[in-house]
This record gives structure tokens, C-alpha cells and sequence, in this order.
């Protein structure tokens, strides 16, 4: 595809997790929220959106992270195409940067009545030009432990080809599952809801199989009576379940 000047599309990501645990105890509850503070804090959250960039081809300008108290963490990085570097113009690095940043969020959660901790986290990419964030959703998938994902993508804006003629997209796409390893995708159910016209793109992904001795927070799956694991179960399906459809479920 030949262009007229410089592509001027934008596309964003919106890559959104949750990772459900069973944690019964006030103390259990209070580790967990250490253990994701401790995991995911701004200094590990920057090196997978340092890593995030270097995997669509772009270079980071500048680093802004922050730790919360009590607990959460933020990391903002703005980001340049690396031809717009070479530019002798900085006014035009400088214009590329407000449509070129990733961000990241983490909201680690629990309700003392339930004994479930949901821990979030909120991803979004947004590129301007070629560059494209959906070949790293492998990546970003891998690096957290996803009960539920959901993806939104969008290309916004236009550009012209060298006859003049107005593009929209610049790539084929009918769904952002196109872009995710079959592997992945085994362990989940998914459903799509997208916009073709408007070229917006919505996913939903929740796994399919529970296996509590991955869900317990310091406690042993056997030192739990059976009834009592299948009660946890459903509670952690319950939550998952009420995560991915956007409401409760009685």
C-alpha cells in the first residue's frame, strides 16, 4: 500500500484482565493484596510496557510511574514511531507523541463477606501510523494470570493513498481473536461483539476450566472438605461469570 505522506490512522487497545482468588481469612485477604502489590508494582509493570513497545516497533520517550497507598499502580509511557526520531523537525516528534502512549492500572480488590480477591488490570495502546499493538496480545495474555480478558480495538481517522483516495484501515481484520494464538484461545469461551462499518472491535474471553488449587491463597486444596471445595468453586465461577456478562447474578 503506497501512501500519500505520512499514515495518519490511529489505532487503540484497550486490553483489560481479571484474576479471581478465594482468600477466607482478613489476613489471607490483607497477603493477597500485599503478594499483587508486591508482583505487579510500577518497577515490573514498566519493563512489560518497555517489552510491550520494543514488540510494535516503537521507542519510548519518556517513563512516568507511580505505587499507591494502599495498594494499585500506574505507569504512563510516551512513545515515538523511530523514523519521526530521525525527523530534523523535533516539532513533529513532539505532535506524534499525544496519539502515541501505553498506560497501564492495577486495581487489586476484596470484600471481606465473599473471601473473593479480584485483581484488575487495565492496558490501553494507542499508536498512530503503521504501528499496530495487536500483535502483542500473546505477549500481554502471558504475562498476567487472566481469568477474564476483555479487548476493545479501534481505528480511527484516515489517510490517503497516493491517488488521493481516502483509507481507513490499513490492514484486514475481522476479529481481534484473529490476533490471539489457538492455543490460548482453547482455554477460553470468547465472544465477539464488533462495528465493521465503524471499524471498532470488541472481545470477551473467560476460561473455561476452574481448578480451585489454583485459586486458594495460602491453603492447601486438600484441607478442605469436598462440599466446602465444590461451595468455593461456585463462588469462584459465580464472580467470573458476573465479570464477564456486566452483571449480578442472584
Amino acid at each position: 500500500m503506497r501512501l500519500y505522506g505520512f499514515n495518519n490512522l490511529t489505532k487503540s487497545l484497550s486490553f483489560n484482565i481479571y484474576d479471581v482468588c478465594y482468600a477466607k481469612s482478613a489476613r489471607e485477604q490483607q497477603d493477597y493484596i500485599t503478594y499483587i502489590d508486591q508482583q505487579y508494582n510500577s518497577e515490573r509493570l514498566t519493563k512489560i510496557l518497555v517489552e510491550l513497545t520494543e514488540m510494535i516497533g516503537a521507542h519510548v520517550i519518556n517513563v512516568s510511574k507511580q505505587d499507591y497507598d494502599p495498594q494499585g499502580a500506574s505507569v504512563v509511557l510516551l512513545l515515538a514511531d523511530e523514523s519521526r526520531l530521525c525527523s530534523p523537525q523535533p516539532e513533529l516528534v513532539a505532535g506524534h507523541l499525544d496519539k502515541s502512549h501505553v498506560t497501564v492500572h492495577t486495581y487489586p480488590e476484596f470484600h471481606p463477606e465473599t473471601s473473593i480477591a479480584t485483581f484488575r488490570v487495565d492496558i490501553d495502546v494507542a499508536t498512530c501510523g503503521e504501528i499496530t499493538p495487536l500483535q502483542t496480545l500473546d505477549y500481554l495474555i502471558g504475562c498476567f494470570d487472566s481469568d477474564i480478558i476483555t479487548m476493545d480495538y479501534r481505528v480511527r481517522g484516515f489517510t490517503r493513498d497516493i491517488s488521493g483516495e481516502k483509507l481507513f484501515i490499513d490492514h484486514h481484520i475481522t476479529s481481534i481473536q484473529n490476533y490471539i494464538d489457538k492455543a490460548t484461545l482453547s482455554r477460553y469461551d470468547a465472544i465477539d461483539i464488533n462495528v465493521y462499518q465503524s471499524n471498532i472491535f470488541h472481545t470477551k474471553m473467560l476460561i473455561k476450566e476452574v481448578d480451585l488449587k489454583n485459586y486458594l491463597f495460602n491453603t492447601d486444596v486438600y484441607e478442605i472438605p469436598p462440599t466446602t471445595r465444590l461451595a468455593i468453586t461456585n463462588s469462584l465461577r459465580q464472580e467470573m461469570i458476573e465479570i464477564f456478562s456486566g452483571r449480578n447474578v442472584y
